[in-house]
């Protein structure tokens, strides 16, 4: 019983913060600059990450861009907690324009929304990538294409690399994982978004956990140094699983 109530509770902060971010997104977004905007979507991803319970413990910096961040992908959690230490923006699938609230606020705050199965919309997304890249703004990229089951890491697409190599800007890896608050060193599966699993499940159960830390390891920012997109996704690949350890 008491595990629903404190989830109810949880809940009901959640959807505050939501109500709030919907409110400055139609009242104030329109007036403010850049640089407010940004500084805005950190403050509310870190209020949504409080309401949730969810600690962020971070090693590593980001500079400013140009930049690409590639990084494994778990859990809808992994946004919150990305844009609650740096803020980027998010390559996304296109599914994600349709969650409810949240796909509204993703996209006012600047994602890029593809269809991977679609060829000529990769081929797009390259180009705004690489005129992205020009404006020396912060890019962040889930390579996996998808989430994964969080036991290991799904096959990096380059595709998307090719966007760094055009507009030679760096990249730089991140790996995040999530533990358990009250049992430390026990990974915890409670954010999962995977298979079967549904967007307002996974949002329940994380609520229901007694709390949950979420780990951000970021690595050195890197050049390509004449890799192509292929062997330079692969590399990344390594250094992704590296840094998703403990």
């Amino acid at each position: 019983m008491w595990v629903r109530l404190r989830a109810v509770w949880r809940l009901a902060l959640v959807l505050g913060c939501l109500i709030q971010g919907l409110v400055i997104q139609l009242t104030l977004f329109p007036r403010w600059t850049p640089h407010q905007k940004q500084a805005a979507v950190i403050r509310w991803s870190r209020r949504m990450l409080w309401a949730m319970n969810v600690q962020v413990q971070r090693s590593g910096h980001v500079k400013a861009g140009p930049l690409m961040v590639v990084s494994n992908h778990f859990s809808w959690l992994d946004i919150l907690v990305t844009h609650s230490q740096f803020f980027g923006r998010f390559v996304a699938k296109g599914e994600v324009r349709a969650w409810p609230v949240m796909g509204h606020l993703a996209a006012q705050a600047g994602t890029f929304f593809i269809e991977r199965s679609s060829r000529r919309d990769a081929l797009r997304m390259v180009q705004d990538m690489t005129q992205s890249l020009g404006r020396k703004e912060v890019l962040i990229v889930f390579p996996e294409g998808t989430t994964n089951d969080g036991a290991s890491l799904l096959p990096f697409h380059a595709n998307l690399i090719q966007a760094a190599i055009e507009a030679q800007a760096p990249i730089q890896a991140m790996g995040l994982s999530y533990w358990s608050m009250t049992h430390p060193g026990e990974r915890s599966f409670a954010p999962r978004f995977f298979g079967s699993d549904t967007l307002l499940r996974s949002v329940w159960t994380t609520l229901c956990t007694s709390g949950v830390v979420a780990k951000v390891h970021l690595g050195e920012e890197q050049q390509a140094q004449g890799r192509d997109r292929r062997q330079w996704t692969h590399d990344l690949r390594q250094e992704v699983k590296k840094l998703c350890g403990p």
